[in-house]
């Protein structure tokens, strides 16, 4: 009842200033209420702490064995109609892996092209009652190399997964004073590469955040990824090669000016067992750079 009483006396400009603030904490590339585009670009180091099983139990890196990735995302964001909105981003990927037979490797390229829209239905904290709704849509291309591609030592310059990704997704989210809370489900399906389709992936995301009185705004979200088994060009179910992982992300963002605004965040797969299953395991930071127009 305290939540419900904050949100229905709470002044509108505290809506907007929670729903502006606080979701682009989340996603940095979405439009806040009063811009019409923006462009960005953010940076991103994560290094590998080890791997996840089939077993979800997680085993650190062997001694001498090691991977630093590095990303450097270019993205923009345009209105179109009053509550939707385009985006783009385009990566860069690169990757340094390590092995004591092996050696050191490093390469990269340009990553798999991502573009996707968005729809509010509802705002968050439009209505007292009805949580802000929202449709999304999108598609990877694979611009990127798969890793069956890849031609340098140690798949080094691998920086995709080959297949187009489409996705679709819905959001919910309420401000309740300077906090917003978001829940959002997506499933993406991928199509055909080299006799294979990975399995559906399904991604459910929750994050809490709160704007403060600067427009400065902090996010803490925790996200959990499942895929299904893969099946071979004959439709047959390659067994045990379905993934999981679940991230934690801290992410804020700091107002220069009405235009710039920068971001940082710290990213956390838990080097836990039962928090993966058939995936790396890895802690990163990002940092970036926004500039938008009203």
């Amino acid at each position: 009842m305290g939540l419900l009483a904050v949100l229905v006396t709470a002044p509108s400009s505290a809506f907007a200033q929670a729903c502006c603030a606080g979701a682009s904490a989340v996603t940095p590339g979405r439009l806040e209420l009063h811009e019409n585009e923006l462009v960005g670009v953010q940076l991103k180091v994560g290094d590998v702490l080890g791997s996840y099983q089939t077993s979800r139990q997680f085993l650190r890196n062997p001694p001498g064995v090691g991977e630093l990735d590095l990303e450097q995302d270019l993205f923009g964001a345009v209105r179109v109609l009053r509550r939707g909105q385009l985006a783009l981003l385009a990566p860069l990927v690169e990757t340094q892996r390590r092995a004591p037979t092996a050696g050191t490797a490093f390469g990269g390229g340009i990553g798999d092209i991502n573009a996707s829209a968005r729809y509010d239905f509802v705002l968050a904290g439009e209505s007292a009652w009805v949580p802000g709704i929202a449709l999304l849509a999108g598609v990877t291309f694979p611009t990127g190399r798969a890793p069956d591609d890849a031609t340098q030592p140690q798949a080094v310059d691998a920086t995709g997964i080959g297949a187009f990704q489409f996705n679709g997704a819905l959001a919910l989210e309420q401000t309740f004073g300077p906090w917003l809370i978001n829940a959002t489900g997506m499933v993406a399906q991928r199509t055909s590469h080299g006799g294979e389709t990975l399995g559906t992936q399904v991604t459910l995301l929750a994050a809490v955040a709160y704007t403060f009185p600067n427009d400065a705004g902090l996010a803490l979200s925790g996200s959990y990824v499942f895929e299904g088994d893969a099946s071979s060009g004959q439709g047959s179910t390659l067994p045990m090669s379905a993934k999981s992982v679940t991230t934690f992300t801290l992410a804020g963002l700091w107002p220069l000016t009405d235009a710039w605004r920068v971001i940082g965040s710290l990213y956390l797969n838990p080097p836990f067992d039962s928090f993966g299953s058939n995936q790396l395991a890895d802690v990163g930071l990002g940092a970036g750079v926004i500039r938008s127009w009203m």
